[in-house]
């Protein structure tokens, strides 16, 4: 029976021990407290670490093992070692900073990497003991961003997700990392790949493109192997379960007490860890000059601080911890009289129920990170004010500020905007309080974490089912057995190969990628084993399909349609064709060449081409879009079509394409076998011109007319090798 298995850094429960005694503890962050209960209503398991090192728990295996399996829990055991390496020193000196563009705080170590890399092998190797094909595997966070793969190879049929909870950054940032194909190789291992925000989608798909060269449609990446989908997840929180936090007695009671230590005045919140992403000294600042431009409000409000210690081992935060220590002092030096202190500062982690008794009497949550993935403390301030009071003023860099539109926006660097924006949420009418929080609160309602979640995991099914599919329509097994059977028994076969990106895989350039001798080989044996009927339908010249197959027995179609030639013939032209049009379109194409770096016009008889394999690929797919909307507006009335091949836009008539040039063969004769296999969007038509029976083949796994896929140009050969083996083998 199939299970859900979720792995992440750490389980939900925090195992400690005092006097020889292990006790268990909620463990803090959105992730644990998100999916705290509903991986249990999924009767699933959560592998993680359980917060102590192995060292401290030997001869205790097994008493931790029992009391987490009660939980649905299972212990990865890192020593001492591996967390000093792997957590706290990849982890959080080169992945942390590095993800939220604090490029100057990154550490480039191989050492931390080596570490990084074994310790992801040994999450893949506890997960494997619980683990199997039938599962879903759910994994979290930049943590483990190789283990997607490690499992793939393992359990290649497996069901996996992976969410990552930070932001993704931007190609140029992400492009630092020595290690970064490696990673991304490790993160496609999954068959979904989710993120907080569309920004961060972007960026990764920017990454897969730039770094292993892998196009995608709508988020759909199509690997050497697989579909992967990459969408936007925005995490929710357990929305009632703080929106009814103000009915417990102990918040209420905190309320209580919160309120004689504040007396009249207004409180504005800040809760974080004490992290340098958060932007708490520029908070700080900021209320600073607050206090300064507006003395009005001294004494009046009170800014409670909340930071919790997070990373104290990791010399940055040490060096935070201090400075903000010192800007607390000298603010409440400059300001606190004997009665006020402007900051009450608590510098440790607060129970559920202080918590949310903040949440409740706060009139002013300031949520101002400099770059966070989503940050859910903005969410749950929202969720806790029942009588829709109290504004949230959000930094535009949070992932949150994305669903929170209704929150006053400002920019955490620019300490006057935050300062003005305080002035604004202090004094904003009761009317517009309510209905900005109605509507942000309504939003949390419906998408809280189970919804979350439950979308994230339909999605991941949606994916596999795409992926079943296209496993379906792959030529073999039974389906290539019955083909080669086929094949065998036949007398007169018929054979289109299309050749870049069929035959061999795709060149930087255009003048590149001829045939060796393997492929001469193979295309001289399967015109010469049998009846066979060979016909290359390629989108080059005829000049260059003369110099490279003149000598071989095979017909050929030149320029996708254009030019045709029998065996021992000259070239045709299909139909009396048209140039003048080529005055129009090259001026257009030679604009956009200048516009491209290493784009060019490739000048045919009877087509223009645009090639852009070799520019950089955002600007390249970016201007390609360019391009043929520029063109589409002048061919509507040439009569001339646009083609967007793999990386090249080429205009020739649209009275031509490679299903119209097939039809001469196919008209020839009765042939009890036909195949056709192509690439790219230019086959398209070849696939539709041939008859029920035939056998066509998309090489690749992207939709398609054709019956069957491929994986790669390798497995085409392969597959023609077979053919002639077989063919032959027949004869014998």
């Amino acid at each position: 029976m199939s299970k859900l298995v979720i792995i992440a850094n750490r389980l939900p429960v925090t195992i400690t021990k005092r006097e020889g005694k292990l006790a268990l503890h909620p463990s803090t962050g959105g992730l644990a407290t998100g999916l705290g209960s509903f991986y249990r209503e999924k009767k699933g398991v959560w592998m993680g670490w359980p917060g102590m090192p192995s060292q401290n728990l030997r001869g205790m295996e097994g008493e931790v093992n029992s009391r987490l399996e009660e939980l649905d829990c299972r212990p990865v055991f890192l020593t001492r070692h591996q967390v000093e390496n792997f957590y706290h020193g990849f982890s959080n000196k080169t992945l942390w900073p590095l993800f939220h563009y604090f490029v100057q705080y990154t550490t480039f170590d191989n050492r931390l990497w080596e570490a990084y890399k074994k310790a992801n092998r040994y999450y893949c190797k506890a997960a494997l003991k619980v683990a199997t094909e039938e599962d879903t595997i759910w994994i979290h966070d930049y943590q483990l961003l190789l283990l997607p793969g490690m499992i793939r190879e393992k359990l290649p049929k497996a069901t996996i997700g992976f969410f990552l909870h930070i932001p993704f950054p931007s190609f140029e940032i992400f492009r630092l990392l020595p290690w970064r194909e490696e990673i991304m190789e490790g993160l496609l291992g999954a068959d979904l790949i989710g993120f907080h925000t569309y920004d961060y989608v972007r960026h990764f798909l920017s990454s897969t493109r730039r770094l292993l060269g892998y196009d995608h449609n709508l988020g759909l990446i199509t690997t050497k192997d697989r579909m992967v989908k990459v969408d936007t997840f925005p995490i929710g929180i357990d929305f009632l379960r703080f929106f009814r936090a103000a009915e417990l007695p102990e918040v209420k009671n905190g309320i209580q007490r919160m309120k004689r230590r504040i007396g009249n005045r207004k409180m504005i919140l800040s809760v974080d860890r004490l992290d340098y992403t958060k932007g708490i000294l520029q908070r700080l600042d900021a209320f600073d000059l607050f206090l300064e431009k507006h003395p009005q409000y001294r004494d009046k409000v009170t800014l409670v601080l909340v930071a919790v210690p997070s990373r104290t081992k990791v010399d940055q935060y040490m060096q935070l911890k201090k400075e903000v220590d010192e800007h607390i002092g000298r603010i409440n030096g400059r300001y606190g009289t004997l009665g006020w202190s402007p900051i009450l500062y608590l510098y440790r982690s607060l129970p559920f129920t202080t918590l949310t008794a903040l949440y409740n009497l706060a009139q002013v949550a300031l949520v101002t990170p400099l770059r966070d993935g989503m940050n859910l403390v903005a969410k749950e301030y929202v969720a806790c004010k029942r009588d829709n009071l109290g504004v949230l003023v959000l930094s535009e860099m949070a992932g949150a500020a994305r669903e929170m539109g209704e929150a006053i926006m400002v920019n955490p660097y620019n300490p006057k905007e935050v300062s003005n924006a305080l002035k604004t949420a202090l004094e904003m009418g009761e009317e517009e309080q309510r209905e900005r929080s109605l509507r942000m609160k309504e939003r949390l309602r419906r998408y809280d974490v189970r919804r979350w979640a439950g979308e994230f995991l339909e999605k991941l099914t949606s994916i596999r089912e795409i992926q079943e599919r296209m496993e379906a329509k792959k030529l073999r097994g039974i389906a290539l057995r019955h083909f080669l059977d086929e094949y065998s028994q036949s007398h007169k076969a018929l054979l289109f190969l299309d050749y870049d990106g069929t035959l061999v895989p795709f060149a930087d350039r255009p003048d590149k990628a001829q045939p060796d001798r393997e492929i001469k080989a193979i295309l001289q044996d399967l015109a010469t084993t049998s009846q066979n009927r060979i016909v290359l339908v390629s989108g080059r010249t005829r000049e260059t399909l003369d110099q490279w197959f003149g000598g071989l027995p095979v017909d050929m179609v030149a320029e996708h349609g254009v030019w045709l030639k029998e065996q021992n013939s000259p070239w045709e032209l299909i139909e009396p064709l048209k140039q003048d049009w080529k005055g129009v379109i090259r001026p257009i194409m030679e604009v956009y060449v200048d516009r491209t770096p290493g784009a060019l016009v490739e000048e045919k008889e009877f087509s223009l081409v645009w090639h852009y394999r070799r520019s950089e690929p955002e600007l390249g797919h970016q201007r390609a879009r360019e391009l043929k909307d520029a063109l589409l507006n002048i061919t509507e009335n040439l009569n001339l079509s646009i083609l967007e091949g793999s990386r090249v836009i080429e205009v020739k008539p649209s009275n031509v394409n490679k299903g119209m040039a097939a039809t001469r063969w196919l008209s020839q004769g009765s042939w009890d076998f036909i195949m056709a296999v192509g690439d790219d969007w230019t086959d398209e038509d070849l696939f539709d011109a041939m008859p029920p029976q035939a056998y066509s083949i998309k090489v690749g796994l992207s939709i398609s007319r054709a019956r069957f896929n491929m994986d790669s140009p390798y497995r085409v050969q392969g597959l023609l090798k077979e053919m002639v083996k077989v063919k032959r083998e027949s004869y014998e």
